[in-house]
């Protein structure tokens, strides 16, 4: 923590003690009368070096030479420095610290969207104070940052990183001219074209050699136009890593250039000083500001860069100018100043340290003063102690401002802890009760009795049998929560959240294997071989043929080896993070611009393209198998044909995104429109795929009228007439009623939002991604058939309890599949890793505002927990959609009382006990929200436990915010999902009143039920299911329904239809 004054430091303050009759500060003639400070950013101290012996240079290397042939022929007039960045390194925080010489903090990150004004005292502010006449040109962050303090200023917008030339060629229409006007004292340029090449193309690409080219060539012309009083400044705000994005603590990240130049000489002869290698970023504004003659930035911790300064009056030629030791007395006056003032207000500063700093200025003081009485300058002791005092506290102040409070940091940690326990009680609740009618009940009654049991059981570990509230709660030696344990305490250590990517996979294919571990060890993966010693009823009742057991196993086993495969292969889909060494990033993860290699190229972009096939074809043959595409309606219109066009309207992106533009120049204007339309045409899918659910038969009015209608209408009657229940004559070839796509009509339109999410998110990914989007394909669906064949496994063998409840271990799996696939997409917890490029996908030109393109960013970057969450409830409608087996006609189903051969009910079988599926539902998204408040809580202990480890803010602190962050997505995406789930049970049990009032059928009245029934027919003939019907064999023609299983659909009060 540390506090921002807004105290503006004044001359008075910088009074210098006079030696020989110097002039006081205030009145003294600057060193310089005028500043020129290029900023090009992300110049990296590597693209600066120039390196003779080099005959095979890569594209960033040996592209400004004006440097080494200024320092070669003017050795006194210029340097070259390491200017070295605090992090976090993003441009906004990068401005603010050497323009305040503070520390920004991590916190000030999410200012990089939207730059509030510095309120800081900063050296545009001074230099406005003395009267100097500041303009500015190119990153328009600096208008938000300094409003209405310049004298002159031409912004450009600089969020586009895809936008190479706008900001630099603005800058250079106005550059020139304006330094040789005389309307102006400081000239800030702010070029961006390094930066956004770096961020597009990464560093070793030709686009960056052309635009450090661009730069040689600018530096060369400012130097031609200096005049003798004017100090050249060109700087980089921070650095780029090998793959051109920036914003964590690495020297790459970290080490920026700093060239020095005057036209008059200003520097030693190189060797008679002591030169630092590395000069901090805030070491910039107290040098700037004694050199242009005004008051150092009232918060500014940094110290004078000494080699700007002569070692005595004498020696510079310039008596009027500031020695060494002058300048750092007036920094430590300034710096004591702000010390004092600070420990006064925050408190935060360790009452020994600072004593000792006040003892220390005390005698420096003395010191100092007794000598410039007597007329001499300060002893080369006294100007070493002065240096050491600045650094001291300056470190003292970095301790202070990293100081944690452990109480507050406790009293979170309970909080947060009390919170998962609550979403564990909830998740547990409708077990222990039984029945979903004890949700009605009051919350405050439920939850403390869940977490009551809850507590009674993790203390005594026990294991409750048959339907009591210990039987209903998970043990604490479970295998599923063992994992869980695991996987959080696996967050305590540096080195398992760097290569978290792989241990998520580790655990992620042990608790796929553990399942037919588990079902052997239960005896349920193969057919039960009687014991004829055993006496009879000691076995477990099987409901099919051992057969049908073995093909289930298979089935396991095969969706077993299809999750391994997909999690091998997505592997080599991973990001390489600083601390891995020699690791090498996929090579998908680059974008298809970025690729020299046409023919390689070309390959990465059919893959993509046939993987983009794969998935919608896999989409599409899944709903017509269900017959889900047999009618009219918003959610098969989008299935049908909005699925393959957002395919096509991508794929037709990355061929106009990937082409070179010095291709085609001649349709410069065409392929700039089809950079905005094609993707946000494929974003509107997203509206007009909305999933909703309104049974037809999918035929005209008139084909239900004069076919369909009639005859259910007929069957009803006959049964009510004869009080008979509906379906009882169907063996004896009477009447049947037959139902296409109910049986998946809560999964088909999570199926459908799934897919176009899916679509959506890959857009905003590199091309070579469709690759790890068809992995995460195969890995759901493997991943939803092994829950699906462990539970009909359990049904075959008659050993599974009932219920609707999903248990732990598949909602585990589920959770460490988003985890899994957040690395396989290209993802880290680092903010170097974030693909800032998303924010520009349809919008190449860039944004008004700050709201969208940080929703595209953090789309991209939570991709994997999105799709997860939405589809979380898939968890509890595939065991039914599985249940289907055998052939279009007569398939056998999985029931619950043994028999076989029954029609199946698939999804409606939720309509038979809604409470059981209300409370069945609440608990999966409980449960799954548990798993991942889990991971919060563990990466905030960790950041608690270890907030003195050296790689707290380098690896703890980053984990923590993106493992907070995409908790907050993935509740907002389990809401979706439950959302939709809801949405369709709503039409769903608005569809079943429509066709058999309730009230009617309560009171017995057959006659008025029929009455009802012939009259909502003859209104309402668009809102039956899709249906087919016969009589002794004989089938009404309807080419719409020759596609997808069959469904009896059974109402909520048992008739059966």
């Amino acid at each position: 923590m540390r506090f921002t004054f807004a105290t503006a430091g004044t001359s008075k303050d910088e009074e210098v003690p006079r030696i020989r009759s110097a002039p006081d500060f205030c009145q003294a003639e600057p060193r310089f009368r005028r500043a020129v400070v290029l900023i090009i950013d992300a110049l990296k101290i590597d693209f600066a070096r120039f390196n003779a012996q080099n005959v095979a240079p890569r594209p960033f290397e040996n592209k400004l030479p004006v440097l080494e042939e200024v320092m070669s022929s003017q050795p006194t007039h210029s340097r070259l420095f390491a200017f070295r960045a605090d992090p976090p390194t993003t441009t906004m925080q990068r401005i603010k610290g050497f323009t305040t010489g503070s520390l920004p903090t991590f916190i000030d990150v999410g200012n990089n969207f939207a730059s509030s004004a510095i309120l800081e005292d900063n050296l545009v502010h001074q230099l406005g104070q003395v009267g100097k006449r500041v303009v500015f040109m190119g990153d328009d962050t600096w208008e938000s940052l300094f409003p209405k303090k310049f004298h002159r200023s031409l912004p450009f917008p600089s969020f586009n990183v895809k936008d190479l030339h706008t900001v630099d060629n603005g800058i250079l229409q106005h550059l020139y001219p304006t330094m040789e006007g005389s309307d102006w004292d400081v000239l800030i340029a702010h070029f961006l074209g390094v930066d956004h090449c770096g961020h597009r193309f990464g560093p070793d690409h030709p686009a960056m050699a052309d635009k450090l080219t661009q730069m040689d060539a600018v530096i060369r012309s400012v130097i031609g136009r200096l005049e003798n009083d004017t100090l050249l400044v060109v700087m980089g705000d921070h650095g780029m890593t090998d793959t051109g994005d920036h914003g964590g603590e690495s020297l790459k990240e970290t080490d920026a250039a700093l060239f020095l130049y005057s036209p008059a000489p200003i520097f030693p002869i190189p060797g008679t000083q002591t030169e630092p290698e590395v000069v901090p970023q805030t070491d910039l504004v107290p040098t700037l500001a004694l050199l242009l003659g005004i008051p150092i930035p009232y918060s500014s911790i940094g110290q004078v860069l000494l080699t700007l300064f002569p070692r005595d009056k004498g020696s510079s030629g310039a008596p009027a100018h500031l020695s060494q030791a002058e300048a750092l007395w007036i920094n430590a006056k300034q710096v004591n100043r702000f010390l004092e003032t600070y420990s006064q207000m925050a408190k935060d500063i360790p009452p020994e340290s600072l004593s000792l700093l006040r003892a220390d200025f005390s005698r420096l003081s003395s010191q100092y003063l007794s000598s410039a009485q007597r007329g001499h300058p300060p002893s080369p002791a006294v100007a070493a102690a002065l240096q050491g005092y600045l650094t001291a506290v300056r470190d003292t102040c970095r301790a202070s401002w990293a100081r944690f409070h452990p109480l507050k940091m406790v009293a979170g940690i309970a909080i947060l802890a009390a919170a998962c326990m609550l979403c564990l009680a909830v998740s547990e609740l409708p077990a222990v009760a039984g029945e979903g009618r004890a949700l009605r009940a009051p919350l405050v009654t439920g939850v403390g009795l869940a977490g009551g049991v809850a507590v009674v059981q993790l203390v005594t570990g026990g294991r409750g049998q048959g339907r009591g509230p210990l039987g209903a709660l998970p043990t604490l030696f479970s295998v599923p929560l063992l994992v869980l344990v695991l996987r959080c305490a696996s967050l305590l250590s540096d080195s398992y959240v760097v290569a978290e990517g792989r241990v998520a996979t580790f655990l992620l294919c042990s608790l796929g294997v553990y399942v037919p571990l588990r079902l052997n060890w239960d005896g349920l993966l193969l057919p039960v071989s009687p014991d004829p010693l055993r006496p009879p009823g000691a076995h477990p009742s099987p409901t099919l043929s051992p057969s049908a057991v073995r093909r289930e196993s298979l089935t396991l086993l095969a969706c077993l080896g299809v999750l391994v495969g997909s999690l091998y292969l997505s592997l080599s889909f991973h990001a390489c993070r600083e601390e891995q060494g020699a690791c090498s990033p996929s090579a998908f993860l680059a974008p298809l611009s970025r690729v020299q290699d046409s023919g390689l190229r070309n390959l990465h972009y059919v893959l993509s393209v046939a993987s983009l096939t794969a998935w919608t074809f896999a989409l599409r043959r899944w709903l017509r198998h269900y017959g889900n595409l047999n009618c009219s309606g918003p959610a098969v219109f989008a299935a049908r044909w909005l699925l393959p066009a957002a395919s096509v309207c991508l794929a037709l992106h990355w061929a106009v995104n990937s082409t070179p533009e010095e291709s085609f120049r001649n349709l410069s204007e065409l392929m700039g429109l089809a950079l905005v339309a094609l993707p946000r045409a494929a974003f509107s899918s997203w509206g007009w795929g909305r999933p909703s659910y309104r049974a037809s038969t999918g035929i005209s009015p008139q084909a239900e009228l004069h076919h369909l209608i009639p005859q259910l209408y007929q069957r009803m009657r006959q049964s009510l007439e004869d009080g008979e229940p509906v379906g009882a004559g169907d063996g004896g070839g009477g009447p049947a009623v037959e139902a296409y796509g109910l049986g998946t009509v809560y999964s088909a339109p999570l199926v459908v939002l799934c897919g176009l999410l899916g679509l959506g998110l890959l857009m905003l990914h590199p091309e070579g991604m469709a690759l790890s989007f068809l992995l995460l394909l195969l890995e759901a669906a493997a991943l939803l058939r092994l829950h699906s064949s462990s539970t009909a496994l359990a049904l075959l063998q008659g050993a599974h309890t009932g219920g609707f409840s999903v248990p732990w271990t598949p909602v585990l799996l589920w959770a460490l599949a988003a985890t899994q696939f957040f690395h396989a997409t290209g993802h880290l917890p680092t903010f170097p890793s974030i693909q800032w490029g998303a924010a520009f996908v349809g919008f190449p030109k860039g944004h008004a505002g700050t709201l969208l393109p940080a929703t595209l960013v953090t789309l991209n970057t939570f991709s994997a927990h999105i799709l997860f969450a939405v589809g979380c409830p898939l968890l509890l409608f595939w065991p039914l959609v599985c249940e289907v087996r055998g052939g279009r006609r007569g398939r056998g189903v999985v029931a619950g009382d043994g028999e076989e051969g029954e029609d199946a009910v698939m999804e409606m079988r939720l309509r038979e006990q809604p409470e059981r599926f209300s409370s069945a539902l609440l608990q999966l998204g409980a449960r799954y929200l548990f798993i991942h408040g889990a991971q919060v809580l563990a990466s905030v202990c960790a950041a608690a436990i270890l907030r003195r480890h050296l790689m707290v803010w380098k690896v703890f602190a980053p984990k923590l915010m993106f493992e907070a962050s995409g908790f907050l997505v993935t509740s907002a995406s389990v809401l979706l999902g439950l959302a939709l789930v809801m949405r369709v049970d709503v039409a769903v049990g608005r569809w079943f009143k429509k066709l058999l009032p309730e009230e009617s059928r309560r009171r017995g009245r057959p006659a008025q039920a029929l009455e009802s029934i012939e009259e909502n027919i003859r209104w309402t003939d668009n809102t039956l299911p899709l249906l087919e019907g016969g009589a002794q064999g004989r089938t009404t023609p309807c080419p719409c329904l020759r596609e997808g299983p069959r469904v009896a659909l059974q109402d909520p009060k048992g008739l059966k239809l």
